[in-house]
């Protein structure tokens, strides 16, 4: 994932989970997973002792058959977090971090939600800003504060508006 400080943008983090989906769609469909990783008794057999173990690690795995009743509910909360409603499925930031280098690349993912939210193609108040932070995050000022200090937020002359900075 590229940007700014570490930040992934929204289009990276939907390609990470679609190919997520795509390996637990692969594991739920015995078709598929035959085709990708073999599921003979000698494929099984020719299993090597540190792969076996990795195997026995998975909670998704039980006696060597994949749980698919799981597996297909994983499938769906991978689809539920690429949705707009994502971030309404987990609670506020209600404390930052107290490092720099995480405070800094969560401000600027908190600004990436808003931006996507928001649309980046024109300014948006202070007002506006601070309501769409305040959704995602307790302490706005601090958010908005990195963001522009990171140079992924510009504020107006006169400080009545903001407008987003594309990342390259």
């Amino acid at each position: 994932m590229t940007g700014r400080v570490g930040a992934a943008t929204a289009s990276d983090v939907r390609r990470v989970l679609g190919r997520a989906r795509q390996v637990v769609s692969v594991m739920a469909d015995p078709s598929l997973r035959s085709a990708v990783v073999g599921s003979t008794a000698s494929d099984q057999a020719a299993l090597d002792v540190r792969t076996r173990a990795a195997l026995g690690g998975f909670d998704w795995v039980h006696a060597g058959v994949p749980d698919r009743v799981l597996l297909a509910e994983t499938g769906r909360a991978l689809q539920d977090l690429t949705a707009p409603s994502a971030v309404l499925a987990f609670d506020r930031i209600e404390r930052m971090p107290a490092k720099e280098d995480a405070r800094h690349a969560l401000s600027v993912r908190i600004i990436g939600v808003v931006a996507a939210r928001l649309g980046v193609s024109r300014p948006v108040s202070e007002a506006v800003l601070n309501a769409a932070i305040a959704m995602v995050a307790a302490d706005v000022a601090l958010v908005r504060r990195d963001a522009v200090d990171l140079g992924v937020l510009e504020r107006t002359a006169d400080g009545s508006a903001y407008r987003f900075v594309p990342q390259t």
